[in-house]
């Protein structure tokens, strides 16, 4: 007599299975923050080795026969709840995608990917693209490899913009990107052409590095960071990972004569790293547990880093106790000047140092370098010379060197081809996720003039963080806000801040 397993039985199975999943790609990102933050230079090359066999083992785990078979089964079933239902679906859906990649070829990507890593490293040591090219080259290769193997139905770019942003496409981006595009061109021609001057050397004295960590600890401390289930250490370009929601690493950089590169860094991070914390505890491993995508992760640290922290109301609070922490420094630099320095338009050659306006031609100049990329319609090695064209045609800066052009991202270096779209789609949301909780949330703008932003946490929390990967962005964005994604909300953030600052 064959005995029939119930659906339970088989759900929970499956849910061992995922954790047990979960664990080993966690295991494998504690390597890899290791590796960008305390890593001997050394270690490097059994580092990545290591990396590899935990890469190519939780592939292997992930397209199991095992696990097919129990996802199929499933799928089947009608008597699963709507979340364990929701769960299995998505699993399915990433099985199916998973299966597509050889543990191969995962493994060689992941070696493919530590080398660029390091190779980006020396090649920003010595400010030289070239001790990067080669490797980055591969890597390439590898990428549109990737991008046939999964599928496209448009341009090969879609394939990888997919990892980041389900059903994005070049389509929707190239409309996306046009729509604003005017518009950013137009507010900066006019802030250009205003009389007002906008003054931020304050930011680049010297600030000692220790004060600095110290206040950077305490704005994260201040938007609600978990210390005890988070920390913050120092990196070369700074990120956040999270290997379950209480343990999230967030990194920052300090340069001593630019108080921008620690601060807004720290926000941003932070804004990522609340959204980890936020997440269900009781999901983990499965799909629920994990983000949405990465334009809502973005939405969440562009909304801290923007919205929150280059607002006037923001820095009514926190302003008096930076100028404590360097009064000397600060002490003759009124509020008003402060919020307009740290607002202050203009071009530049660091995106991560970019202000609202400009930014998104920094992101519009990756989109459109990776798609000729991944197309095969550019060869790495003439990198450096598009960027630096692009930057003078979009920005009109001239490229110094390549520490401050094309090697300035840690991206390429990790093989995350299709993720800086997601910057600008994130900051639109964010914007727009923002109105929404102002006009939501009674007592929301007083309560952060008082540096108090629990208002703002718990909306998010309620709004975003609970849902995990229950919806798309778009189902999510409609379920916050009313509607799917307007740019309109954005254009008009950028359009009332700057008109006040620059009286345009």
């Amino acid at each position: 007599m064959v005995l029939t397993r119930s659906s339970k039985e088989l759900y929970e199975e499956y849910v061992r299975y995922m954790r047990k999943i979960a664990d080993i790609k966690n295991a494998l990102a504690v390597l890899q923050w290791d590796q960008e933050t305390y890593l001997p230079a050394k270690g490097a090359a059994a580092r990545g080795q290591q990396i590899a066999t935990l890469s190519e083992t939780s592939h292997e785990w992930l397209v199991s026969a095992r696990l097919g078979a129990l996802l199929n089964d499933l799928n089947d079933r009608n008597d699963l709840g709507p979340e364990e239902k929701r769960n299995v679906t998505l699993s399915l859906e990433d099985y199916t995608k998973q299966k597509k990649f050889s543990p191969e070829f995962v493994r060689l990507l992941s070696e493919t990917t530590s080398r660029c890593w390091h190779a980006w490293i020396k090649s920003r040591q010595v400010n030289s693209f070239a001790l990067f090219g080669d490797d980055l080259a591969k890597l390439v290769e590898l990428k549109r490899q990737e991008a046939d193997l999964a599928g496209y139905a448009g341009h090969p770019y879609d394939a990888l913009l997919d990892e980041f942003e389900r059903a994005c496409t070049v389509s929707l981006l190239d409309r996306v990107f046009d729509e604003v595009r005017q518009p950013l061109k137009e507010l900066l021609d006019r802030i250009a052409a205003s009389p007002e001057i906008v003054d931020n050397s304050f930011l680049h004295q010297h600030y000692p590095r220790q004060q600095q960590w110290e206040f950077g600890m305490g704005l994260i401390r201040q938007m609600g960071f978990d210390l005890q289930a988070g920390r913050q250490d120092l990196s070369e370009h700074p990120f956040t990972t999270s290997f379950s929601r209480n343990d999230v690493r967030i990194t920052t950089r300090i340069d001593e004569n630019d108080l921008g590169h620690m601060t807004w860094s720290c926000i941003h991070e932070a804004g990522h790293a609340l959204y980890e914390q936020g997440l269900p505890e009781a999901y983990y491993g499965l799909p629920l547990g994990e983000y949405a995508s990465l334009s809502i992760h973005e939405s969440q640290s562009r909304l801290w880093e923007n919205n929150v922290g280059r607002s006037h109301a923001w820095w009514q609070y926190q302003y008096p106790l930076l100028q404590k922490t360097f009064p000397g420094q600060l002490s003759k630099v009124s509020l008003e000047q402060f919020y307009r320095g740290i607002n202050k338009v203009g071009p530049s050659l660091i995106r991560t140092e970019a202000d609202e306006v400009s930014y998104h031609f920094h992101v519009m100049i990756r989109y459109e370098l990776e798609k000729r990329l991944i197309e095969g319609s550019m060869p790495v090695h003439e990198l450096p010379g598009y960027w630096n064209e692009q930057y003078a045609q979009y920005l009109g800066v001239r490229v110094t060197d390549d520490k401050h052009g094309c090697l300035q991202d840690v991206h390429w270096s990790h093989g995350s081809f299709g993720y800086f779209p997601t910057y600008s789609l994130g900051s639109f949301y964010a914007a727009q996720l923002y109105a929404v909780a102002e006009k939501e949330e009674r007592g929301l703008p007083e309560a952060v003039l008082r540096g108090d932003t629990s208002l703002l946490l718990g909306w998010l929390r309620g709004h975003i963080h609970q849902y995990g990967r229950q919806y798309n962005s778009e189902e999510l964005c409609q379920r916050a806000t009313g509607e799917t994604l307007n740019i309109q909300h954005f254009l008009a953030y950028l359009l009332d801040k700057y008109n006040n600052i620059y009286k345009i």
